[in-house]
């Protein structure tokens, strides 16, 4: 089983209230990887872009 089997695997065991601070750390890491790497980031801004352009992204960063 491959880690991003394994991944989504343990995902799905998250109880729902957890979901969105986990939804929150994948978000965390993915900066994380655009801070440490510009060419990598360049490289996923279309990739990227999809999560970063949905309604949820906007209403998760309105109180910031």
């Amino acid at each position: 089983m491959s880690k991003k089997e394994i991944l989504i695997s343990e995902i799905e065991q998250v109880p729902e209230a957890f979901l969105d601070e986990l939804l929150d750390f994948v978000h965390f890491l993915k900066i994380k990887i655009v801070k440490e790497s510009p060419d990598i980031a360049i490289a996923s801004e279309s990739s990227l872009k999809k999560d970063w352009l949905r309604p949820e992204e906007d209403e998760a960063w309105q109180s910031l």
